[in-house]
């Protein structure tokens, strides 16, 4: 039904399905999920920016240039994305619902490679959580996982 009414309304206004982004494939939504982490407190750092493209590298085994192309690929993506909902929708297509918990752990660790945390980044997650099936306690749990990676990598 609903795509009955958007095709009717498309037809009597041409120009209103222009704004609506297509659903990337699960690379690129991925990776721009990952920017939208990081833009979150309106702070994109290059920190952010290392820890983005080590894990697009890691996790589609990339080397570090195409990883770095597909992150700027993606952020230019992500601005025009719209919802979260569309990038989750496509992740959910490439990462399984046990490997989730470790999607968490980039995200968090792209939103603390900055130093600190943003009530915007706390909702992106509390948002990106639920839509990857998960609770917000899992979402916890990585946070405090990767602030214990942090902690010590920063006193070795």
């Amino acid at each position: 039904m609903h795509s009955i009414f958007k095709k009717i309304m498309g037809a009597l206004n041409p120009d209103s399905g222009a704004s609506e982004p297509a659903i990337p494939d699960g690379r690129h939504a991925l990776a721009a999920l990952l920017v939208r982490a990081a833009r979150a407190s309106e702070v994109y750092d290059d920190r952010q920016i290392a820890q983005i493209d080590a894990i697009l590298a890691r996790r589609f085994d990339l080397p570090v240039p195409d990883a770095d192309k597909l992150r700027l690929n993606a952020a230019d993506y992500e601005q025009s994305a719209g919802d979260t909902v569309h990038l989750t929708r496509a992740i959910k297509e490439i990462v399984p619902l046990d490997e989730r918990p470790g999607l968490l752990e980039d995200l968090w660790s792209v939103i603390l490679a900055d130093g600190g945390r943003h009530e915007n980044e706390d909702g992106l997650m509390r948002l990106v959580s639920n839509l990857l099936g998960l609770a917000d306690r899992e979402s916890a749990f990585a946070r405090q996982k990767v602030m214990a990676r942090n902690a010590g990598s920063h006193s070795a």
